[in-house]
C-alpha cells in the first residue's frame, strides 16, 4: 500500500457515518472502541490521524461519494490521514476498494468491526488490512462498554443482518442473514445509556421486529416483550424503533403500541410500492390490502400515532398506473412523514438485470409527484398539531441565540426559545405555529427531570 507520510500509529481518529441509524450506531461504538484503546477523537478529519469512512451502499449516489471524499483526503502539504473504509461499501466491494483508491489502508465490513484495532496495526507495518468477514461470534461482545452520552437520546442495536431479500436490497449480502441479539445484552447496554444520560432510545435492525430471543427465565419474546422489559427501567423516559417489516408486525407488538405509555406513537413501517404486482416483483412479502389491515390496527390501538414510511418510485417495469396505485395509497395512509427515492440498481441483485427499466426523466417526474403528496400529508398532520400542549425532549440548539430545538412523542421538531432550559430536558409547550418540517411551541411549564 502506497502510505504516503501516513502517520504509522494514528493517536487521533474521526469517524465520518452515511446512510442509515444502523450506520450511526456503528459509527459510535467504533469510536468508543478507539477511545478504549487510547486514541482520542478529533472534531473532523482534517487534522485526524485516522479518517473512518463508514458506508452505506443502499443507493449509487452514496457509493460515488465515498471515493469523492477519499480523493479528498490529500492536504496541502501533501500529507493524508490512514484512511480506513468501513461499513457496506467495504462489505460488498472488499479489497476493490483498495486496488481503486490506492490511498485507502484499511477495508473492514460491517460484521468485523471490532477487529479494527488489530487492522490499524496491519496498516502501519504497511501489511495489507482488508477483513470483510461474517463471524458467527457476535461482535458486540468484545466492544467496550458504552461510554456516557453527551446527548439525550441513543441509538441501540438489537438485531442485525436480513433474510427477507427483497430483489432491490443489498442488505442480505452485505450484512448477513438476521441475527437477534441476546436479551441480556441488550437490557445491559439499555441500562448503560440511560446511567450515562439518555433519556431516550431507539431500537435498530435492518427488520428491527423480527428481533426473537429468550428473557432471564428462559421464555421465548419478540420485541413487544423486550420493549417491555426496557420500559421498566426507571429513568428511560421514550422507546422507539425502526426499521419495521410488515411481516414481523406481530399482534403483540401492535398491542404494545396502546399499552406501553413509553412507546412513542411513531411507527415507521415501508410499504415500498402501493402496487401489488409491483411488491411481488420486489419479493416484498405483503400485498397493500395486509399492509393496510396493519394500519388499521394500529391506529385502533393507537389512534394518535403517526405513520411514516419508505416508497421506490420507477421499480423495473412499473407503469404509469402502477406509479398512481402509489399515490394513491400515500392518501389513504396519509403519512406524517415520509422517504421516497427513485430506482437505484444495485450490482448483484435481482432487479439490476430484470428488464423495463425506467428512464431517469420519468422517474425524476414520478418522484416529484410523490414527494409533491407526502409533503402535503406531513403539513396537514403539522398542522394539526397546531393548539395541542405536549412533551418535547430538548435535543440541541437552535441556530437562533436562546433557541433550543426538541422532539414530540411523534418524532416533530419543535423551536423553542427558552434560555432558562438546557439540551436534556423535558419540557411541556403548546405548539403554536407548524410548517411543512418542523414546529415552533412556546413553554407552558417545567417539567421535573
Amino acid at each position: 500500500m502506497n502510505r504516503n507520510d501516513t502517520p504509522r500509529a494514528p493517536a487521533t481518529f474521526h469517524v465520518k457515518s452515511f446512510g442509515c441509524q444502523m450506520n450511526v450506531y456503528d459509527g459510535e461504538r467504533m469510536a468508543e472502541m478507539l477511545g478504549a484503546q487510547g486514541m482520542t477523537a478529533a472534531s473532523d478529519g482534517v487534522e485526524a490521524d485516522l479518517v473512518i469512512l463508514n458506508t452505506c451502499h443502499i443507493r449509487e449516489k452514496a457509493v460515488d461519494k465515498v471515493y469523492s471524499d477519499i480523493g479528498r483526503m490529500v492536504r496541502e502539504d501533501g500529507s493524508r490521514p490512514m484512511i480506513a473504509v468501513a461499513g457496506c461499501v467495504a462489505q460488498a466491494e472488499g479489497a476493490e476498494i483498495s486496488r481503486r483508491a490506492k490511498s485507502v489502508d484499511i477495508v473492514v465490513g460491517p460484521q468485523a468491526y471490532h477487529r479494527l484495532p488489530d487492522l490499524i496495526d496491519k496498516a502501519g507495518r504497511g501489511e495489507e488490512a482488508v477483513d470483510t468477514d461474517m463471524p458467527a461470534a457476535s461482535k458486540f461482545a468484545a466492544l467496550p462498554g458504552r461510554a456516557r452520552q453527551a446527548r439525550p437520546t441513543a441509538f441501540l442495536t438489537i438485531m442485525e443482518g436480513c433474510d427477507k431479500f427483497c430483489t432491490y436490497c443489498v442488505v442480505p449480502y452485505t450484512r448477513g442473514a438476521e441475527i437477534s441479539r441476546p436479551w441480556s445484552a441488550i437490557v445491559d447496554e439499555a441500562k448503560a445509556l440511560v446511567d450515562g444520560g439518555a433519556r431516550e432510545i431507539t431500537l435498530l435492525g435492518q427488520n428491527v421486529n423480527a428481533w426473537t430471543g429468550e428473557d432471564e427465565r428462559g421464555r421465548v419474546q419478540g420485541m413487544d416483550g423486550l420493549v417491555r422489559e426496557l420500559a421498566a427501567i426507571a429513568d428511560l423516559k421514550r422507546i422507539r424503533y425502526t426499521t419495521s417489516h410488515p411481516n414481523d408486525m406481530s399482534e403483540g407488538l401492535i398491542a404494545a403500541h396502546g399499552e406501553i405509555e413509553k412507546l412513542m406513537p411513531f411507527l415507521h413501517l415501508p410499504v415500498q410500492s402501493g402496487n401489488d404486482h409491483i411488491l411481488k416483483a420486489m419479493n416484498r412479502s405483503h400485498d397493500t390490502d395486509s399492509y393496510l389491515r396493519i394500519i388499521e390496527r394500529v391506529r385502533a390501538v393507537r389512534p394518535d400515532i403517526a405513520l411514516s414510511g419508505d416508497f421506490i418510485v420507477g421499480f423495473p417495469g412499473e407503469t404509469d398506473a402502477e406509479f398512481e396505485d402509489s399515490l394513491k395509497i400515500v392518501d389513504q395512509v396519509r403519512y406524517a412523514q415520509c422517504y421516497s427515492f427513485k430506482y437505484s440498481p444495485r450490482p448483484g441483485t435481482p432487479a439490476a438485470t430484470m428488464d423495463g427499466q425506467i428512464a431517469a426523466e420519468v422517474m425524476d417526474e414520478r418522484l416529484a409527484r410523490l414527494q409533491a403528496a407526502i409533503n402535503r400529508h406531513q403539513l396537514d398532520f403539522n398542522a394539526a398539531t397546531v393548539g395541542r400542549r405536549t412533551d418535547i425532549l430538548l435535543e440541541r440548539k437552535g441556530r437562533h441565540p436562546g433557541q433550543l430545538v426538541g422532539k414530540t412523542p411523534w418524532l416533530q421538531s419543535v423551536h423553542v426559545t427558552a434560555p432558562e432550559l438546557a439540551i436534556g430536558d423535558m419540557v411541556e409547550v403548546d405548539i403554536i405555529s407548524a410548517g411543512p418540517n418542523s414546529l415552533a411551541g412556546k413553554p407552558s411549564r417545567r417539567k421535573a427531570a
